[in-house]
């Protein structure tokens, strides 16, 4: 990719922000995966990160997307170091707020680790709101792209780092919410589920028409929520109608920024 514009001071400490942002990241989910002789995640706060910590939690498989989110995202973080990316007007754009996700990322395995499960609904939802906003820079930046790395990198990287985030913020919230409301509600539980899922369903088509029906948000998504419904079909606490609507949600997100992305392949000189 050509740059535009000269070197400064502050490209230089951006490129060293990233790193180092990714680096601690990267240090947090080694030890949120217990090594060290800490505590695995899903045990930390009681067990209520686990997967039978609410109705809305997904089976276990489903984070395995971390591990292409994490690859992206240190993939990325080698990419924009290099001197040529370092007055990348791209870069000078996307480069903050990209590592403010990462920091937010390990941060939220430190308050799982150190902290309250509220602090962790609390870094979430920040988390969440700096992939919005970094997504959104991605997708209506007018500098030039750089083919097919800068939007895999950029766009298809922070575009499945949302959609995931999008349902662990659901599931983090309801995770909490569950350590917290009378015992009563469970009465409700297929209702409130069902009723969150919708909103789910509204929030991912937004994203996608807002980002111009990019696919790798709602692909995240319907990941999710796949495993969501699998984990309600046959884990615990089961239940078949949100496994069911999660199955529908996940179509619905999913089927038309693929269709949409599908006919652009298609169409004589699309990309």
């Amino acid at each position: 990719m050509s740059t535009t514009g000269k070197a400064r001071g502050a490209d230089l400490a951006r490129q060293i922000v990233v790193l180092s942002a990714v680096s601690f990241m990267l240090v947090a989910a080694v030890v949120g995966a217990g090594a060290f002789n800490s505590t695995a995640v899903q045990d930390q706060q009681g067990g209520a990160l686990d997967t039978d910590g609410s109705y809305l939690a997904p089976a276990g498989p489903a984070f395995s997307i971390w591990s292409v989110i994490y690859a992206g995202l240190i993939a990325y973080a080698v990419w924009q170091a290099l001197p040529r990316q370092r007055a990348n007007p791209r870069q000078r754009a996307l480069g903050w707020p990209i590592a403010l996700t990462m920091a937010l990322n390990g941060l939220w395995l430190v308050a799982a680790r150190f902290g309250t499960l509220f602090l962790t609904v609390v870094v979430i939802v920040l988390l969440l709101a700096a992939l919005g906003y970094a997504f959104r820079i991605a997708v209506i930046t007018r500098e030039p792209r750089g083919g097919v790395l800068d939007s895999v990198l950029i766009d298809g990287v922070t575009g499945l780092h949302l959609g995931w985030v999008t349902l662990a913020t659901v599931a983090n919230i309801a995770a909490w919410l569950t350590t917290v409301v009378p015992a009563e509600w469970e009465q409700g539980a297929d209702a409130i589920g069902i009723a969150v899922l919708l909103v789910v369903a509204v929030v991912g088509l937004a994203i996608a028409w807002r980002s111009g029906w990019r696919v790798t948000p709602a692909i995240a998504l319907a990941w999710g929520l796949s495993w969501l419904a699998v984990e309600r079909f046959t884990g615990e606490p089961q239940s078949g109608p949100i496994g069911v609507v999660a199955i529908i949600v996940a179509v619905v997100v999913l089927l038309p920024p693929l269709t949409v992305s599908t006919l652009r392949l298609l169409r004589p000189g699309g990309d």
